[in-house]
C-alpha cells in the first residue's frame, strides 16, 4: 500500500507539471520586442529635453557657487585660487558639453 500512494504522489505531482507546462507553451513563443523597443525610444526621447535642462540648471548652480567660493579665496588673498577657479569652470563646461554631445550624437532635438 505504501508503494501504491508513492506512485500515486509522483503520477499526481507529473500530472499537474504536465498540466502547467502545457498550460504556459504560448507564453513560450515570444515577440519581436520591436513595438516594446520603440516605445521605450519614444520614451527615453521625450524625456531628455527634461534632462538636458536640468543638467544646465544644474551647470548654472554650480558656476555660481564657484563663483562665490573664488570670489572668497581671492578677497581672502589665498594663493589657490586660479586652480579651484578652473575645476569649478571646468565642471560647469562639463556638463554644458556632456548634454549637448549626447544630443546630437543621439541625434535628438
Amino acid at each position: 500500500m505504501k508503494k501504491s500512494s508513492w506512485i500515486k504522489k509522483i503520477g499526481r505531482k507529473s500530472l499537474v507539471l504536465l498540466l502547467a507546462l502545457l498550460g504556459s507553451r504560448e507564453f513560450t513563443y515570444a515577440q519581436s520586442g520591436s513595438a516594446g523597443i520603440q516605445e521605450a525610444t519614444k520614451q527615453v526621447n521625450g524625456y531628455f529635453g527634461v534632462g538636458t535642462s536640468l543638467m544646465y540648471a544644474v551647470g548654472a548652480m554650480l558656476g555660481l557657487i564657484g563663483a562665490v567660493k573664488v570670489y572668497t579665496k581671492w578677497n581672502a588673498g589665498e594663493p589657490d585660487t586660479s586652480k579651484v577657479a578652473a575645476s569649478w569652470f571646468g565642471s560647469c563646461i562639463f556638463l554644458v558639453v556632456v548634454a549637448t554631445v549626447i544630443k546630437s550624437f543621439f541625434g535628438i532635438q
